[in-house]
This record gives structure tokens, sequence and C-alpha cells, in this order.
């Protein structure tokens, strides 16, 4: 009897997105960059690689991660190169859909580790509001 792949809808352990990125190696130090609009997920590492190039004009060589999403959203792309050769990450939710930066006059979003731990939880970046930062000269 063949063994057959696991329905859609079965529940495994989950790691978290800080054991997700030990996994590929990048670090806390390494640029993410967002392809704001949505991406046909037809394409894969050479198609991706010429958005990187032609349209967010960034050195796909470069130690970064892109990440680009569907139409619809519910699905992420994670396009990085290991300085032996490309790799391409992907994750799909089964439910809900990415908090995605909403339409600006920039066709690349450059986020931080800690938005990008945000993203992947379904976390609105943009909509956090840290407490205002207070520079004070003395204490009374």
């Amino acid at each position: 009897m063949q063994d057959s792949l696991p329905s859609r809808h079965v529940h495994t352990q989950s790691r978290c997105p800080s054991e997700i990125a030990d996994m590929i190696e990048w670090t806390h130090s390494t640029p993410i960059y967002l392809h704001r609009n949505p991406v046909d997920f037809r394409k894969a590492i050479n198609g991706l690689s010429v958005i990187v190039r032609d349209i967010m004009e960034l050195d796909v060589y470069q130690p970064a991660l892109f990440v680009f999403c569907n139409r619809r959203r519910d699905q992420i792309k994670v396009l990085y190169w290991d300085y032996t050769g490309f790799a391409l990450w992907q994750k799909r939710l089964e439910k809900d859909k990415f908090k995605w930066p909403k339409k600006n006059s920039f066709d690349t979003v450059s986020i931080t580790h800690e938005q990008w731990s945000w993203l992947l939880r379904g976390v609105d970046f943009e909509k956090i509001q840290p407490h205002q930062t207070l520079k004070y000269s003395h204490v009374a």
C-alpha cells in the first residue's frame, strides 16, 4: 500500500518564526524586503529573481530575504541566496489572510525582523503604534 500525503487539514506541531529562521540560517541583521504588489504564484526562483532585479531594483545575490504574496494573501514565498544557490520557502495559510502592507507609492517595503515575526503570526504591523519616545534634559 502506497503512503499518501496528509490532508491539508491535518494539524502538526508548529514551529515559531525564530525556529524557522534558525533552520534556514538568516540572522537578525539580514534585510527583509516585501514586494507590495501581488505576484502570480506560478513564478518560481527565476521569475521571482527577475522581479527582485527589475521591479524591486535590488541585488538578488545580496544576503536578504525577498518576500512575495499572492493575490488572495493566503500564501507567501520567500526567496534568498545562500551563497551556494537560491532557496525558496513558501507558507500557505489554511484560514485567514496575511496582513500585507497597504498600497503606497513604493513597490518595495523594508521591514524589521520583529515585523516579519508579526506578519507570520497574522498581526497587522502597520497599525501597531508604539509609545511616543520621550526625551528629557533634567529630572525635577
